[in-house]
């Protein structure tokens, strides 16, 4: 098996799906996390200048869902079934892009606690996020796992995404029970519940 290094800064973002599907096949990897700080020095190196960066042996791997779906398919989270897979990058790249939506139009804005909370449930989760909660909690109504019979990388990007959310804003599945369950559901699985307890400490952004 190759050795890996995923290197990002000391968030969840663009890195912690990557980071679930490291845990959730038992794959060993150095997750190197940079400061701010030290990001000026480096970006030279990483390519495009950006992060995160997956180093596959002395190969770097740019690109966030790149990342992802490469150690998706290496911890056995991709279906086999070429459709079934592709349902799982649309799954995965909506949510992926709900939640830049809300780190542009919340966690970045230039504003008090209070207006960025009234901006992410008056805006933000009516016109963004309940629409896509829906479509999930539909699909999840009669079955185990999103896309197919097994867990695969999809799950996993419900399970962060909206758990993630949930934590700072704890109403927001309510009217969602078939999601709220598979959050649970996802968050409980042995790896992926030892990495939540047990790993560093991560800004949820």
């Amino acid at each position: 098996m190759p050795e890996y290094k995923l290197i990002y800064f000391n968030m969840a973002a663009r890195a912690e799906l990557a980071r679930w599907c490291f845990a959730y096949g038992g794959i060993e990897y150095e997750d190197k996390r940079i400061e701010f700080e030290d990001w000026p020095e480096m970006k030279a190196d990483m390519p495009g200048g950006q992060l995160p960066v997956l180093m596959v042996d002395d190969k770097p791997l740019p690109e966030s869902l790149a990342i992802s779906r490469y150690i998706a398919k290496q911890a056995g989270l991709v279906p086999e079934d070429d459709l079934e897979a592709a349902y799982c990058d649309a799954i995965v790249d909506t949510l992926v892009a709900l939640h830049m939506t809300v780190i542009e139009q919340v966690m970045m804005l230039k504003a008090e606690c209070e207006e960025k909370k009234r901006v992410m449930m008056e805006e933000v989760v009516p016109n963004k996020i309940n629409p896509r909660l829906n479509m999930l909690n539909e699909k999840l109504e009669d079955r185990d796992w999103v896309v197919s019979d097994q867990t695969t990388w999809a799950d996993l990007q419900i399970g962060l995404l909206f758990g993630m959310l949930s934590e700072k804003f704890p109403d927001m599945l309510a009217d969602y029970p078939n999601v709220s369950a598979h959050v649970e559901k996802v968050r409980a699985l042995e790896p992926i519940a030892e990495w939540i307890s047990n790993g560093p400490e991560t800004e949820i952004i």
